[in-house]
């Protein structure tokens, strides 16, 4: 049974990446979720609510550190938990 009422509230902007400084660790110990233009996205890396952006992998592009490259696409973003 989900108690809404003892989830931590969802940030404005928040990363995957555990080296950015917009990874928030308690968020992460439950399921969460992102709707770009109402449909729901499962490959976010990073998000900005305010701003109205999220970041998604390049298919199989890697930069010179082995990480995958990041294309930001704009829209209405909404983050939930499931």
């Amino acid at each position: 049974m989900n108690d809404t009422t003892s989830l931590p509230a969802l940030p404005d902007r928040l990363s995957v990446n555990p080296r950015s400084p917009h990874h928030v660790e308690e968020v992460f110990e439950h399921d969460i979720g992102i709707r770009l233009n109402g449909k729901e996205r499962f490959d976010v890396e990073e998000y900005c609510i305010s701003e109205g952006w999220v970041k998604i992998p390049a298919h199989k592009a890697l930069d010179r550190r082995g990480q995958p490259l990041i294309t930001t696409v704009k829209g209405k973003v909404e983050a939930f938990y499931r």
